[in-house]
């Protein structure tokens, strides 16, 4: 039988689509508010940084992989404006109901789509997308190669890919520290706050499975993408990796 990685696990390839759904819909209620606690507040100046790379402008069409609660799918809504549109994509439902309650709440109606759908099937047109992003997401993908094959497909021809994503830090003292925090903070943290400690121990091995700079990029480069290119954020404990479709 097939196996894949599910954290430190390993588990059948047909369970860990699902396995995942478990995870994130356990966790959907306070996923940002955990977010703000483990990263200090940082994750939200990663994702202004993918924004910015992003170079996205007025009238395009953006595509959010794992969008969950909307935190990049908010802000390329303001760059793209009222001539431009944003889908919203999750493979969990609990996860997209949070994203669309929130804009929602937030007055953003009438240029974001919300779809249910995994990133190694996209159900959308040949290019289609003139950026596609995914933060926190490619790692929790079963088949990474696929979904960035399906990636590619959908953007236009001059489209960037943006994949924001936790990695490997670069100074070994860091990842001493890194790991202490990791396996001994965030899973209590996550006992704490949404009573789901299981749920972010298998996130924190999750990252540890997760191709670390060079072979995502490489994966990026064997899925068709053009310079391919990445920027250590934090030490290296997040990447923003960016390729272009030509």
């Amino acid at each position: 039988m097939n196996k894949t990685d599910f954290g430190f696990q390993e588990v059948p390839v047909t369970e860990k689509t699902s396995k995942v759904a478990e995870v994130f819909s356990s966790v959907a209620g306070k996923y940002d508010l955990m977010n703000d606690l483990m990263s200090l507040g940082v994750h939200r100046l990663w994702k202004r940084f993918a924004i910015d790379m992003s170079g996205a402008r007025a009238g395009q069409q953006v595509l959010d992989l794992a969008g969950g609660t909307g935190d990049l799918a908010r802000r390329f809504v303001e760059k793209v404006g009222t001539s431009g549109h944003v889908y919203l994509v999750d493979i969990n439902a609990a996860m997209l109901n949070v994203g669309r309650d929130r804009l929602t709440d937030l007055g953003i109606i009438n240029n974001v789509t919300y779809i249910q759908a995994n990133a190694e099937n996209l159900p959308f047109a040949d290019n289609s997308f003139d950026v596609v992003s995914i933060a926190f997401g490619l790692r929790n993908v079963t088949h990474k190669d696929t979904a960035l094959e399906s990636m590619y497909r959908v953007l236009k021809p001059g489209g960037q890919l943006l994949v924001l994503e936790f990695s490997a830090p670069v100074l070994p003292l860091l990842q001493k520290i890194y790991d202490s925090y990791s396996f001994n903070v965030i899973p209590q943290l996550g006992e704490w706050i949404t009573d789901d400690k299981a749920s972010y121990q298998y996130l924190v091995e999750s990252i540890r499975r997760h191709p670390k700079q060079e072979k995502l990029k490489n994966m990026m480069l064997e899925a068709g993408f053009d310079r391919c290119e990445y920027h250590n954020l934090s030490g290296g404990i997040v990447a923003l990796h960016r390729g272009w479709k030509y």
